[in-house]
């Protein structure tokens, strides 16, 4: 319910020029090494198996590459490279959509966070009055803002939630096969449970994401628009007043509107960031890389923002449809998001995984 702070959304986008003249294997980067086991058995509808292995997890600095745009964030959260493994598994091949997630309430009358009313002891000093439900809303300015002021396109709607995105008197028909938003990760966590699933670890994620390849910085290759071509949900135009739709789309986009990766899994950059299990801290991959390999690592015990000490955040994956290379280019595949565990979003949803039965990968 808190507003977040967007901080996980404030970046550059770096070209891709010296990236592609370097190739996979430049400094940092190891090689991708796949599981040669096979899936133990058919994937489950809507899933694809993700085979695991050894890969090279988190992002140069982009700031000292050509930039095709006007970021200086140098992305130190996403450093060092270090190396991990995971377990094979399976991943949605889309973020949960609108359908999925009115079949979970139908079949469970789960109320999701932005439903409820927030408590006053979360909210000292709040007037009685203004603790309503509701969720945070994404919304153009009428002309440019400074924009180390994200509260000039942020505001709280009352009303909105994930079958009412825009507030009283939106719905999502039509809109079946769009992402689910307004989704706090606990609601994410109850549908995953229900499912029979669970969310993605951060490296579980970006293993899947990476598609096989190694040091790419994008989810499908080198190249931000390979002949010209858009890849991704993402914001085009002067941002934040008007997004353009250049890609085919202002604001959300149904799942699966651009080619999958190298795993055949749609939509892992741009269109909504995705909430991941792990805890948040900046020097995590530092504490990790000095143990050598990470195996199946989970995310630090706690979290710590420097930049909102105090509030507790988890990751977030992937970007979303307001990333800009005027403010956030966090699509990278190796960058992070965050995001406060009660806060929801017209930006944010998620996707899930599923691990075989102890004993049944060979």
């Amino acid at each position: 319910m808190k507003i977040p702070t967007l901080t996980s959304v404030v970046l550059v986008t770096a070209v891709h020029a010296l990236w592609a003249a370097d190739g996979p294997g430049r400094a940092g980067y190891g090689p991708t090494v796949e599981n040669a086991a096979k899936a133990p058995g058919a994937s489950p509808a809507g899933m694809v198996w993700v085979p695991g292995g050894e890969f090279s997890m988190g992002t140069e600095d982009p700031t000292r590459m050509v930039c095709e745009g006007h970021g200086d964030d140098p992305m130190q959260d996403a450093r060092p490279i270090h190396r991990v493994y995971v377990d094979g598994f399976w991943m949605d091949t889309t973020e949960v959509t609108n359908e999925q997630y009115a079949r979970f309430v139908e079949a469970t009358h789960y109320v999701t966070v932005a439903e409820r009313r927030p408590k006053p002891e979360d909210f000292p000093g709040a007037r009685p009055e203004d603790l309503v439900p509701g969720s945070i809303l994404f919304t153009a300015t009428p002309g440019q803002v400074p924009l180390n002021d994200f509260l000039a396109w942020w505001r709280y709607q009352p009303g909105a939630c994930w079958n009412r995105p825009g507030g009283p008197g939106t719905s999502v028909n039509g809109r079946e096969k769009f992402p689910v938003v307004h989704i706090a990760y606990e609601d994410a966590e109850a549908y995953a449970k229900w499912a029979g699933k669970r969310l993605p670890t951060e490296a579980e994620w970006e293993f899947a994401a990476r598609g096989g390849a190694s040091g790419k910085p994008f989810t499908w290759g080198d190249e931000f628009k390979p002949k010209g071509k858009w890849m991704a949900n993402i914001y085009q135009g002067s941002f934040p007043t008007k997004d353009t739709g250049l890609d085919g789309f202002a604001g959300l986009a149904q799942v699966a509107s651009y080619a999958p990766n190298g795993y055949g899994i749609y939509d892992l950059a741009g269109n909504v960031w995705e909430w991941c299990a792990d805890w948040y801290r900046p020097d995590y991959y530092a504490q990790v890389a000095r143990d050598g390999l990470a195996r199946n690592p989970r995310g630090p015990a706690d979290s710590f923002d420097p930049q909102e000490p105090g509030t507790p955040k988890r990751i977030h994956r992937g970007g979303s449809f307001i990333c800009t290379d005027q403010y956030c280019s966090r699509y990278m595949v190796g960058s992070r998001g965050k995001g406060e565990p009660s806060s929801a979003s017209n930006h944010v949803g998620f996707r899930c995984v599923m691990v075989p039965a102890a004993g049944a990968a060979k």
